[in-house]
């Protein structure tokens, strides 16, 4: 199997979540190529799962790979980059995949003593398709003992991994505010409703959330990352949008957060005479390793050429927080060694990692099943 090709292949057809047609043919055409009997595959949605049967099954071993993109024009110059405009592997779902696909050859060519399900999971980056799987009567019936996965660390070194138990991945959620007031003419503002001016206002406020609502020794976030209002320059706007993000340490911060935005929303509505609309979008849980399987993982890393290195909490969200929350396991990152960061336009990992992060997969599942 070829890891590279295998790799650019699913490179150039990125799709957003749960529109991932392309990339659910592609993926099954690969697995029933390999035409095992031990292999089992069965579909949800535009997801997959793969079960391997293992020589003595004891219990299930579950190992999920995300396989969505991103709405991001791609800036690499590869000569392999996205052909579809406007869209982009930016968060390494390419080499998620890949890898997941390699883990499955590599444990059908060397059995495990118990089952092995590889999770192939829509729309982790949006709407979320963790949870929605979950509820599925595929997984239901396939459902693992222990679970675990990998996210591409472009700030490590290939050959690289790294995790840590309780806390890794904070939980997070979507945020977008819709202002709306009353426009008119930019020389007569006495008889509009600015919203340009409320937005703005609110941004500014919105960061006291943080600063003055939440114990000091609570980890919060509270960003905007995009705003909107206006369509020329002399007309005031009637309308704002403004789309961020919430992410928090602790479950229960994120809740005071939406509390105390929800308060401070009320009172923009009275002293700016408008109405907003909240809309949280995706909410993602965190993402919580458990201590025994963290120090298995660990110790099995010990006896690769691999290299392991104890990562810190990270604000980063990941939807595998769901799938923690029910199942005990783990996620750890995987050294990929390139300048540009996640969800980067220009994002180059290398592909030396992709061999690497099979031997940490095959090698873990291997570890889970002697025990």
């Amino acid at each position: 199997m070829n890891l590279q090709t295998i790799r650019r292949e699913l490179h150039q057809i990125p799709e957003l979540g749960f529109q991932e047609k392309k990339t659910h043919a592609y993926l099954l055409k690969k697995l029933k190529a390999m035409d095992s009997e031990r292999l089992e595959i069965r579909t949800w949605e535009t997801g997959i799962l793969a079960k391997v049967k293992g020589n003595y099954p004891k219990k299930t071993i579950g190992y999920r790979c995300d396989i969505d993109g991103l709405p991001i024009k791609e800036e690499t110059g590869y000569a392999f980059q996205s052909e579809h405009d406007g869209k982009m592997h930016a968060c390494g779902h390419d080499f998620h995949m890949t890898i997941a696909l390699g883990s499955v050859k590599s444990i059908l060519d060397q059995p495990a003593d118990d089952d092995v399900v590889f999770i192939f999971q829509p729309a982790e980056e949006g709407p979320g398709g963790a949870f929605p799987m979950m509820q599925s009567e595929v997984f239901d019936d396939w459902k693992p003992d222990v679970i675990f996965a990998l996210h591409i660390a472009p700030e490590l070194p290939v050959g690289t991994v790294s995790t840590r138990a309780g806390l890794l991945f904070a939980n997070t959620s979507e945020l977008f505010l819709d202002f709306k007031g009353k426009g008119g003419h930019a020389a007569y503002p006495h008889l509009t409703r600015d919203m340009t001016v409320a937005a703005s206002s609110f941004v500014v406020e919105l960061q006291q959330i943080v600063s003055r609502a939440l114990d000091p020794l609570e980890s919060a976030v509270v960003t905007i990352g995009k705003m909107e209002s206006g369509f020329v320059q002399n007309a005031i706007a009637e309308t704002a949008r403004l789309e961020g993000t919430i992410r928090t340490l602790q479950p229960k911060a994120i809740d005071v957060v939406k509390e105390k935005l929800e308060r401070l929303v009320r009172g923009f509505e009275i002293s700016h005479e408008c109405t907003i609309d909240i809309d949280y979008g995706s909410n993602y849980y965190q993402v919580y390793n458990d201590q025994h399987y963290t120090d298995l993982f660990k110790k099995t890393i010990g006896k690769t050429d691999l290299n392991y290195r104890e990562a810190g909490p990270a604000m980063t969200g990941e939807d595998f927080g769901y799938m923690l929350k029910d199942i005990p396991g783990f996620m750890f990152w995987l050294g990929v060694d390139s300048p540009y960061g996640l969800h980067s336009s220009k994002l180059q990992p290398d592909e030396r990692a992709l061999l690497a992060g099979v031997k940490a997969v095959a090698a873990t599942i291997n570890s889970i099943a002697h025990q």
